[in-house]
């Protein structure tokens, strides 16, 4: 590796975030959506060096493209369902079978800083406060804003029990 090159690339983690993504569109001849740093100074250091030392060899890459074309490659993005919506849309979200999941309509209550907290239990989903959610984890992130098992924020496990 040439020293310049050496020495530019040593240099890219001191810039900051907007430096390096024009720098980034200057090396890659297009703009990035990205933010992250450590994801731009490695995608900034692979290009500098491949366009120092030569990119991948022919051979390289046809076994890249004899490789894509095997793979089974999902043709269209899947549907985005949403995760939240109000109580009475009441989306059907695909939920994995749990033992510990208590039956639909059961209401799970809890006090949780001053407050009573009520969780309807559905077929597809948690019902809180006109929000659906598809976990109870997912709940008590929202209530709390940070995230615990929603089994031990609701007291289905005991402590130091596994899930």
């Amino acid at each position: 590796m040439p020293p310049n090159l050496a020495s530019e690339i040593a240099a890219l983690p001191r810039l900051r975030v907007a430096e390096l993504r024009a720098k980034f569109a200057v090396v890659f001849g297009e703009p990035t959506p990205s933010h992250n740093k450590v994801w731009l100074v490695r995608r900034i250091a692979w290009r500098l060096q491949a366009q120092a030392e030569g990119d991948l060899s022919e051979r390289a890459r046809q076994r890249a493209a004899a490789l894509v074309a095997d793979a089974d490659l999902r043709l269209s993005a899947l549907p985005v369902q949403a995760t939240t919506a109000t109580a009475e849309q009441a989306p059907h979200l695909r939920l994995p079978t749990d033992d510990r999941r208590p039956r639909p309509g059961t209401i799970l209550t809890r006090r949780y800083k001053g407050r009573t907290l009520q969780v309807e239990v559905l077929d597809h989903g948690f019902a809180c406060e006109g929000q659906v959610y598809r976990s109870l984890s997912a709940v008590a992130k929202a209530v709390t804003g940070s995230h615990c098992s929603g089994h031990f924020f609701f007291g289905l496990t005991e402590k130091g029990e596994k899930p």
